[in-house]
């Protein structure tokens, strides 16, 4: 541990009256984004003592105590998670009930369930290594406004092209928000509450899906909307306008929060993240910021980190600073020891996300397909190849048929028992995850969804179809929550955001081909996706033994 130099101590220190409305220090905590709220007598501490004068990270974080603000941030942080998984599961809900309006077929069904991901990996990357430069707070502020406007204009659009652009760039700003909010939540909590929240956190996607089910279930089949003067505006495009809606609520509330003290200790910026804890500690406690134990932050000086030795950001062009940055952390993620995590990151992600986006974006439409064929065979009993052969000839031929976009409510109310079924595995991960690790969880994940995915073959009916997906759901939610914990404790803070960007390409690129698989394949050779998702699925989660344990263990 290296000692950083507080500078000259500030007279408000010790001198500020307690009950005055405004000092030096709250002025500028409101800067930094802390709301100095119930503040105290101003009375000194009598548990403080002065081997608590000096702190690293962990030591000053569980000083700060664990209450109302961890809870504020909790609340948000999730919000963006939820927006988040509402954007890229709404088109699998949009997709069966815009085919008509866009003219889809299942190629491009196939596409427009791409897109995003496509825009993800341009967005990761590129906000990742902003937000590892300039900061997690302005970086995510900007993700949701762009991505509300995004989905706005979206479902204004008229045609499958202008579509495909709105959605690439939602997708552009959705790729940010992973990466960056993950590692904006894990670097404001202590080592023995990171792992169950973060697993809490990751339950905000299951969240996510409930809503998107449920409001699809309300609004699609409603038909509300109409048509003027050639301008559609019909159900599933307000359904699609109601997805903006938490994006612009999070982009409003970002601003009550502080910037990661994490991120401002990797910047040399060691005042400004001593004044995050105390506005935490004051939150949390109803004690005055006076009263906050810590003086002087002690910096880890160890062989992953560069804390101490960045620049200060006013000695250099920001622009040029920003780019300098992201050339450096790009460079040190792929070398030793770093790229051994990265490598292992990357391949875990693209497995994982070919099952679990490859299947779980085309659940809907496998019920719809299900529901077709049992409205014109009754009781007859046929498993998913023969179902999808019958509803492509039947149904995505316009020379045999008129182009039908209806949904039964059949189909939601299973969408939404599927998503719901995902509810006891996040309790579960929540309860578990730092008591069991993160690899136990990862690797009991992707073996059971293998396993769903191989059974996905042998379903015959609607019963059968919905207890699969639903099983699915579960384990590969509990999955996602390990996956998320794990590649965000693996790197290094000053790495932290960007690492994860690189991961999260990965995922989306995993998304894509689990899409365009899953789009081609379903319908020309129906037996291969079930068992490649399967493959993949399990080979992948067995990557994780190699990587380092951090259940309850510091942030580097």
């Amino acid at each position: 541990m290296v000692e950083t130099d507080p500078g000259p101590k500030k007279p408000h220190n010790c001198d500020v009256k307690g009950d005055h409305p405004l000092n030096g220090a709250d002025s500028k905590a409101l800067e930094l984004g802390v709301l100095p709220t119930l503040k105290g007598s101003g009375k000194a501490d009598p548990e403080k003592g002065s081997n608590s004068d000096k702190a690293d990270f962990e030591k000053a974080i569980e000083l700060a105590g664990y209450g109302r603000f961890h809870y504020m941030l909790l609340a948000v942080c999730g919000l963006v998670s939820t927006s988040e998984e509402m954007d890229v599961i709404s088109m699998s809900f949009i997709l069966p009930s815009a085919e008509c309006d866009l003219k889809l077929t299942t190629h491009t069904k196939g596409w427009l369930n791409c897109i995003i991901f496509i825009g993800m990996m341009v967005g990761a990357y590129a906000w990742g290594s902003v937000a590892d430069s300039l900061g997690r707070k302005r970086v995510l502020i900007a993700i949701s406004a762009v991505n509300a406007l995004a989905i706005v204009a979206s479902s204004f659009s008229q045609n499958y092209e202008l579509f495909m652009f709105f959605r690439f760039v939602n997708g552009a700003a959705l790729g940010g928000s992973g990466p960056v909010i993950w590692s904006y939540f894990a670097e404001f909590q202590p080592k023995n509450k990171r792992g169950a929240m973060l697993s809490f956190m990751a339950a905000f996607w299951t969240l996510g899906n409930l809503f998107v089910a449920g409001l699809a279930w309300i609004i699609i089949p409603s038909g509300i909307g109409g048509e003027t003067g050639g301008f559609v505006y019909n159900s599933w495009r307000i359904f699609l306008l109601v997805m903006s809606l938490p994006s612009f609520l999070v982009a409003l509330l970002l601003f009550l929060l502080p910037e990661s003290p994490k991120f401002l200790i990797s910047q040399g910026r060691h005042e400004d993240a001593l004044e995050v804890f105390k506005g935490i500690y004051v939150m949390n406690t109803g004690r005055s910021r006076e009263m906050y134990p810590v003086k002087q932050l002690l910096v880890d000086d160890g062989p992953h980190t560069k804390l101490e030795k960045v620049e200060p950001r006013e000695q250099k062009s920001k622009m040029r600073g920003m780019i300098s940055d992201i050339i450096e952390h790009s460079k040190d993620l792929f070398m030793p020891p770093i790229l051994k995590f990265t490598a292992i990151s990357i391949t875990i992600n693209f497995t994982f996300h070919i099952g679990y986006y490859g299947l779980m974006m085309w659940f809907p439409e496998m019920f719809n397909r299900f529901d077709k064929w049992s409205q014109d065979h009754h009781d007859v009993e046929a498993d998913i190849c023969q179902v999808t052969a019958y509803v492509t000839q039947h149904f995505h031929n316009s020379e045999v048929t008129a182009c039908d976009s209806h949904m039964h409510t059949d189909v939601f109310r299973e969408s939404l028992i599927t998503v719901a079924a995902a509810i006891p595995s996040n309790i579960f991960a929540v309860l578990g995850m730092d008591r069991l690790g993160r690899k136990f969880f990862l690797v009991f994940a992707t073996f059971s969804a293998g396993l769903c995915s191989t059974a996905m073959y042998f379903v015959y009916n609607k019963t059968n179809n919905l207890i699969v997906s639903a099983i699915f759901s579960s384990v590969i939610s509990c999955g996602n929550a390990s996956l998320d914990c794990l590649i965000t404790e693996v790197f290094p803070t000053n790495l932290r955001a960007t690492g994860v960007a690189v991961s999260m390409v990965a995922a989306r690129l995993g998304g894509i081909i689990g899409n365009v698989v899953i789009a081609t394949l379903l319908d020309t050779y129906c037996p291969a996706p079930t068992f490649i998702v399967a493959a993949l699925l399990a080979g992948g989660g067995l990557m994780c033994l190699f990587l380092p344990n951090t259940t309850r263990q510091a942030l580097q």
